[in-house]
């Protein structure tokens, strides 16, 4: 039998990268309108609690588990020895909460953080620095299946693996057995791609999915005021599947049409003053309710 779970991501109530969105929101809060939302799963923010122990029991309590947690490389910039030590650190973590899947990012050069154009700024690996990568998301890979997890390598705005070119580059590069993908819907459609041609290309690599909506004026507004990634994110770029630009049906079908099983996880980063991350979930999971009947 198939297996489709739902998640949802703790960002649309407290931000890792902009901590004053949701600052004064605590986790107890962040994790019980998830369950109450009609969410299983959960990724790892912020205010999580880092002992494994004390995050296990709060999540028990309201029937949730961690399906994924985020986690920066930097094997284009760094010595891969450093990166390979904290993702030991960050795998034993997820492992120990129940997580069997580790979406990484690449870090170097990466300007999603910074006050610069997210268009204009965007970082461009050297030949060099993709042979880093690759080979080094590959040696990933089978620490993370040592423990029978799956890694997995999340594109995103403002990094070097950003558009469909460099998705494809970064899958041919890397051995299927090690590497999967994170196919996110938002960032590929923040960034102008195709979701459905990359989802249909790469169908069978992937192995976690991000489902994240956007607001189509105010990408169009990003692009032209040159505005950097957190400033769209504050202004309001992205919202939960169903609020948005972003038609969904096909991408529900695609992935149950190829058997997909594992998590999807509703996730948009928003200012919890201006979205009410309860009344968003909610409206979030009536949606996937009635248009994937999950």
């Amino acid at each position: 039998m198939q297996e489709i779970r739902l998640a949802i991501a703790p960002i649309g109530w407290t931000n890792d990268d902009l901590p004053e969105l949701g600052g004064e929101l605590p986790f107890e809060q962040c994790v019980s309108e998830m369950a109450l939302a009609g969410f299983s799963g959960s990724e790892v923010g912020n205010k999580y609690p880092k002992d494994p122990a004390v995050l296990n029991k709060a999540l028990k309590l309201r029937g949730l588990t961690i399906c994924n947690a985020w986690f920066s490389s930097f094997l284009t910039t760094r010595a891969y020895e450093e990166t390979e030590a904290a993702f030991i650190k960050h795998r034993d973590f997820l492992y120990a909460v129940g997580a069997r899947v580790i979406g990484a990012a690449e870090q170097g050069h990466s300007i999603q953080g910074q006050d610069k154009p997210v268009f204009d700024a965007k970082p461009v690996f050297t030949d060099k620095e993709w042979e880093n990568l690759t080979e080094g998301l590959n040696k990933l890979g089978a620490l993370a299946a040592e423990k029978g997890m799956k890694l997995t390598y999340h594109h995103h705005i403002g990094t070097g693996v950003q558009t469909t070119a460099e998705i494809d580059r970064l899958m041919e590069h890397t051995d299927p057995a090690l590497l999967g993908l994170l196919y996110d819907t938002g960032h590929l459609v923040f960034s102008g791609e195709d979701p459905l041609g990359v989802l249909r290309k790469w169908i069978k690599r992937i192995r976690h999915v991000h489902l994240k909506d956007m607001r189509a004026p105010l990408r169009e507004q990003a692009v032209q005021e040159k505005w950097s990634f957190l400033k769209a994110v504050k202004e309001g770029v992205f919202t939960v599947p169903g609020d948005g630009c972003v038609d969904f049906t096909p991408v529900f079908t695609e992935l149950k049409n190829a058997g997909y099983e594992g998590w999807w996880v509703v996730e948009a980063e928003q200012d919890p003053a201006k979205a009410n991350p309860l009344e968003y979930a909610i409206k979030a999971r009536q949606y996937i309710r009635e248009k994937a009947g999950i």
